[in-house]
């Protein structure tokens, strides 16, 4: 293997662990959020604000936009980014961050099996391997860090989570399939923008202006769904999108299997107890990793 090829290598690695130290975090910030606001307002404030933010870029690319695209762009909106940004939030009020944590490492499964029935994906028999052993590996660690494991859940709430991840999957395969030759950039630009726009309107036909300034933890529930927004959104989606033209749509998916490392990672540092089934869960997810990596 080449210099290059090395330098390449630990370029996908590096970006794939940002992506779940960033989104591992993402949990614990939608919790804080919807402490304070509800969790149609969470998702609506998560959208503004990523779209205020791609919003130069998007005036930028808008003229050199292929619009003949349209369609798998707005799929990605509502697939990658709206849908999932109501329903998490909503999730979560009747299921913990940990199992919400561990239900979005359905993602890679999903994008797996979506690819191979609507976009003509093969794969080979080791990387449907490998999906399962991370899979399997996630869900040691979810249920090693949280006693009970899915016990007082609300299934019906699981199952939220669990189509969050079916719509994370079909945007997976919608940029890897329709979308190779646009640049990430103007992917979640056009994308954030398309969704987030109507989401502004939505926000402020509720008491969103209320709670913000008579709660008294408004501001800082604020800060903290602005946190989400701008590094879990803004930030890691350009990250993501471009893991996914570095690699492949199961590999950048694979994110989250990581996810649930940085998940009890926070929950060591807030005292939270760590066993040996976290360790043998953490080599299960990488042996996972391994063998979906790559096209």
């Amino acid at each position: 293997m080449t210099k290059i090829s090395h330098i390449k290598g630990a370029r996908q690695w590096l970006s794939l662990g940002l992506l779940g130290l960033v989104w591992g975090s993402s949990f614990i910030l939608i919790k804080r959020g919807i402490e304070v606001y509800d969790p149609q307002q969470v998702g609506a404030m998560r959208l503004s604000i990523s779209a205020l933010a791609f919003l130069p870029f998007f005036l930028i690319q808008m003229r050199r936009v292929d619009w003949s695209k349209w369609k798998p762009l707005v799929v990605v909106g509502l697939c990658g980014s709206a849908i999932p940004a109501f329903l998490f939030p909503l999730a979560q009020m009747n299921i913990s961050s940990s199992v919400t944590g561990v239900l979005n490492s359905l993602t890679p499964l999903f994008t797996l099996l979506l690819g191979l029935l609507f976009f003509g994906r093969k794969f080979r028999m080791v990387k449907l391997l490998g999906v399962f052993i991370g899979l399997a590996g996630a869900t040691l660690l979810i249920l090693a860090g949280n006693e009970g494991g899915f016990q007082g859940s609300n299934i019906w709430y699981a199952l939220l989570a669990v189509l969050a991840t079916v719509c994370y999957a079909t945007s997976v395969n919608t940029v890897g399939t329709h979308l190779s030759n646009m640049s990430s950039l103007t992917i979640s630009a056009i994308s954030f923008v398309i969704v987030g726009l109507p989401a502004m309107i939505y926000l402020f036909t509720t008491d969103f202006v209320e709670v913000l300034t008579n709660h008294e933890q408004g501001y800082s529930a604020f800060f903290y769904i602005a946190l989400l927004a701008l590094a879990g959104t803004v930030l890691a989606s350009l990250l993501f999108f471009q893991l996914v033209h570095w690699t492949s749509p199961v590999f950048a998916s694979s994110v989250a299997y990581v996810i649930p490392l940085f998940a009890m990672g926070w929950g060591f540092l807030d005292g939270e107890a760590v066993t040996v089934f976290h360790f043998i869960s953490a080599g299960l997810i990488l042996y996972g990793l391994y063998l979906t990596r790559g096209d």
